[in-house]
């Protein structure tokens, strides 16, 4: 008996994660890198069982995401936040494997309390490949990470690693090469100090990607690994499970107003934002049809649109509509704007069969308010 699921609903097909699992474990094979997943992307615990057998553990970005990645996804488990606060240092060192340090200030200030802990702090370069400046690491006076290498010198007897996270969605390796090139000239003096034993590279680099060239992509982290002496990491979010998931929803209604309209059952401010966020459009496949409709969510935001999209038939309220890769930042970031109902969570498990992992209900709206 086929499983119906209401929608809207996220569908994450394991078969399709595996393909990025098993790409991550030839990268850590042949390059020597560990990998760890980055909770900020994705944090949907329930296809941890698959994803913990190819990668070496977690990185996070808050409390809260430690203790997700100690608690459900296990190995090896780094902190990092912009900045801890003293009520939280303790529960964050508990939870951790290493702690990252964004600043000198973080570092000096909680040296006491993470004096027998692996400690590393962010390094920033000053370049990045974003294309947004919202999102650029490197921007102007930016807050994320340490930029001039004398400071941190004084500081070198407190610290093993380092953590330089400025690749965005970088799928060119020439691009992320050269970085990497200016991020050993401008810091080669603190990485090649004895007492530093591994690096996070960070994520954003779209190595599992077709045609993506894995192999160079391996030799140079290799490369970088044995110049230095350290022990690499990478921390892929939309790399470990891109293409991987669907938001699965429904056409509610349909009109024309000056191009046809259809309205479906979710809304990109509550469930895909960063749609939003960066001015982008959901994706669909196939999308070469001869009638073309702006699919729009339900929320009273004007703006509320998944994009233009083709399809072979007029659509239909009732149609069923899938929109491909949405899960990167999207059920991380998922809200209950307008009461919105927030979409279900569902696994395709290796075998084909379709488990509901999560659903919402109205209790869980008033429970995220007072």
């Amino acid at each position: 008996m086929t499983l119906v699921i209401k929608t809207p609903y996220y569908l994450i097909d394991k078969s399709k994660l595996l393909r990025n699992m098993e790409k991550i474990a030839y990268v850590r094979e042949h390059s020597g890198a560990k990998a760890l997943l980055a909770l900020k992307c994705f944090a949907t615990w329930s296809v941890f069982d698959l994803m913990s057998q190819y990668m070496d553990g977690t990185t996070s970005s808050s409390l809260n995401e430690v203790k997700l990645g100690k608690q459900k996804f296990g190995g090896e488990t780094h902190a990092y936040s912009v900045a801890y606060g003293d009520d939280e240092i303790d529960e964050v060192l508990a939870h951790s494997d290493k702690i990252i340090f964004n600043t000198i200030g973080q570092l000096e200030r909680f040296e006491q309390a993470s004096a027998s802990h692996v400690r590393g702090l962010r390094l920033n370069p000053g370049v990045s490949s974003s294309e947004f400046l919202i999102a650029d690491p490197s921007r102007p006076f930016s807050r994320l990470g340490e930029w001039d290498a004398s400071k941190v010198e004084a500081v070198m007897d407190k610290i093993s690693g380092f953590m330089i996270h400025n690749n965005c969605e970088n799928s060119d390796f020439d691009l992320f090469d050269r970085m990497l090139g200016k991020i050993e000239q401008k810091f080669g003096g603190l990485l090649s100090q004895p007492q530093i034993t591994w690096v996070s590279l960070g994520g954003g680099i779209h190595f599992t990607g077709d045609d993506y060239p894995v192999d160079r992509f391996c030799a140079r982290l290799k490369a970088f690994s044995e110049r230095f002496g350290v022990q690499v990491y990478l921390e892929p979010g939309e790399a470990s499970i891109t293409m991987s998931t669907s938001l699965e929803v429904t056409v509610l209604d349909t009109l024309f107003n000056g191009k046809q309209l259809a309205i479906v059952d979710s809304s990109i401010e509550a469930h895909m934002l960063d749609l939003l966020i960066y001015r982008e459009t959901a994706k669909m496949a196939p999308n070469d049809g001869e009638h073309q409709y702006m699919v729009c969510g339900k929320s009273c935001l004007a703006g509320d649109i998944f994009g233009e999209f083709n399809f072979d038939r007029p659509l239909q309220v009732g149609d069923r509509l899938s929109f491909i890769d949405a899960a990167g930042y999207t059920m991380v970031k998922k809200n209950w704007f307008n009461g919105v109902q927030m979409p279900a969570i569902a696994v395709r498990e290796l075998d084909g069969s379709v488990n509901l992992v999560r659903g919402f209900t109205f209790d869980d709206f008033v429970d995220s308010l007072s």
